[in-house]
């Protein structure tokens, strides 16, 4: 029997609307354009609704009519969270956890009306499948809250996602057809796109990858499903694997032990559904025509389906995981200026703060002396643990208790704990975790960077003298010299003037852009 987390229902709760009637004026009341309010109102009367004593058709058909308008507001407030460094700010925490618990307050609401279901409602008797899919659908919009936010989750939103998608299954309601607004779904088809949802590398996709993948999976995951075993073909995707009894998403098929409670996903229909429509738009057709939207860009698109087959269809997880395991202490700054005080050793000219504060050093016997120390003070290292890593990247994370906030595709610079080489690299993706601490994999850029002043040959007001970094050839790997300047320097054919840390100069002219990120850029140049 399906256990659900519930609390008793109180005499003493009074929602604004007590029946699917008088939910339908409120929401007819209800004023849209201050997203804040309503939003908190939302929150707070479907609340008060799952603590008030009703019938379960009631609930249920209450709960039908607030879908529309709660998926409306949870979309619009959410956009407050789009492009945030993490971790989050206070006022954006409160934001982030006021959204988690908009999607619980329905799937409790739901799951009110599944008690009254297993408990023999009458009125209920044909609504198991829906009541099933609306859980799922819940759960999963849950889980994809902290997806897209980048925040891990509790494994108990897996055991109650587990949980019911068992009980659907051991009761024939599974497969059912229901109706939604946009397509027909079902209880297998709402939990496959939750499971693939968590598949896809969330944290290294951006926002726009993740809700587009979301909307995909809202029509493709009706074509997959979930059999306890399966056949492996010379050639075909392997199969994924979930085991409905643990606190896990899905993972390799051969990763799991074979046994009753594991369901196998089988990828192949996925794989070939990707490479096709991947080619109708390599062949010139629009993202429209393709099926996948009517304002996308057909390269992003195009970029994403590829990216999706690797990480579904082609085993990059298990690429993704070759990498030695270890425990180092790293310093690590940001921000060009930043980085190139500690590498050039060359702190800032002091601002009136920061004589205030050396001035209370001093008083403490301390006057900082040097480059390094003044770099020191102006851009402090914080301290971060590699935990695993190869010649290409690491996966890092912060030890302090609090420190900078952080995107993807900054520009960062590590080295050794008390060591004086620093090695660039970007951020590939970032996550925190339920501890607390921040942490993120990151790419290195390969080669020893030198700190360069760079300015436009000649006149030109529009861009003036700027830190970057040379990064050396590297006849290894075939990798001729480059440059990183700051994002938005770079013009291609510019001839600019490079001064070394001896002051040794040269004129360059500017190539065409390697890598583009965040606050910077990678550029070919030849010397002039």
């Amino acid at each position: 029997m399906l256990i659900l987390p519930l609390e008793p229902t109180d005499d003493l709760a009074n929602p604004i609307f007590k029946d699917a009637a008088s939910c339908g004026l409120w929401l007819g009341q209800l004023q849209l354009t201050n997203l804040q309010l309503a939003h908190s109102q939302l929150l707070y009367q479907i609340g008060e609704l799952n603590r008030y004593p009703m019938n379960g058709i009631e609930r249920l058909n209450t709960l039908e009519l607030l879908r529309e308008t709660v998926g409306f507001v949870q979309d619009d407030y959410a956009k407050k969270l789009i492009d945030k460094p993490l971790p989050l700010n206070d006022e954006e925490m409160t934001i982030f956890m006021s959204l988690v618990q908009l999607w619980q307050a329905m799937l409790t609401g739901y799951q009110r009306c599944m008690q009254f279901y297993i408990f023999g409602e009458k009125e209920l008797s044909d609504q198991g499948a829906l009541l099933c899919q609306r859980c799922l659908c819940y759960g999963g919009l849950e889980i994809f809250e902290y997806l897209r936010t980048r925040y891990e989750f509790s494994p108990a939103l897996w055991r109650q996602m587990h949980e019911l998608y068992a009980y659907a299954e051991q009761h024939e309601l599974h497969q059912i057809e229901v109706a939604d607004p946009d397509c027909k779904t079902s209880c297998t088809s709402s939990y496959v796109k939750a499971l693939l949802s968590c598949y896809a590398n969330p944290a290294e996709l951006s926002r726009w990858q993740l809700q587009q993948m979301n909307r995909w999976l809202s029509a493709w995951s009706s074509s997959l499903c979930l059999a306890r075993s399966y056949k492996l073909n010379k050639n075909d995707s392997e199969p994924l694997a979930v085991d409905i009894s643990g606190e896990m998403g899905l993972q390799r098929a051969e990763e799991v032990l074979h046994k009753d409670t594991v369901r196998y996903l089988d990828m192949v229909p996925m794989s070939k559904l990707l490479r096709v429509k991947a080619i109708l738009l390599q062949q010139g057709q629009t993202a429209q025509q393709v099926g996948l939207g009517s304002q996308y860009d057909s390269y992003a698109c195009h970029d994403l389906l590829i990216l999706l087959h690797q990480c579904w269809c082609e085993n990059r997880h298990k690429r993704l995981s070759q990498r030695k395991p270890v425990l180092r202490i790293t310093e690590l700054c940001c921000q060009i200026e930043g980085i190139y005080a500690h590498l050039s050793q060359k702190g800032n000219r002091p601002s009136r703060l920061d004589k205030l504060a050396i001035k209370q050093i001093e008083t403490m016997g301390y006057v900082p002396n040097s480059d390094l120390e003044r770099a020191e003070i102006d851009h402090p290292l914080e301290s971060w643990l590699i935990e695993n890593e190869n010649i290409i990247g690491a996966r890092i994370t912060r030890t302090d208790e609090s420190g900078r906030r952080f995107k993807c595709k900054q520009l960062i610079a590590l080295r050794a704990a008390k060591s004086f080489s620093f090695m660039l690299a970007t951020v590939a993706w970032m996550i925190v975790t339920r501890q607390g601490k921040l942490q993120m994999g990151i790419k290195y850029l390969p080669g020893k960077p030198m700190p360069v002043r760079i300015s436009a040959a000649g006149i030109n007001l529009a861009r003036s003298e700027a830190q970057a970094f040379l990064m050396p050839a590297l006849p290894s790997v075939k990798t001729p010299a480059s440059l990183i300047i700051p994002r938005g320097w770079f013009q291609p054919g510019l001839a600019i003037e490079l001064r070394q840390p001896n002051d040794d100069f040269m004129v360059l002219q500017l190539g065409f852009s390697v890598e583009r990120g965040l606050d910077f850029e990678r550029v070919s140049f030849t010397p002039v």
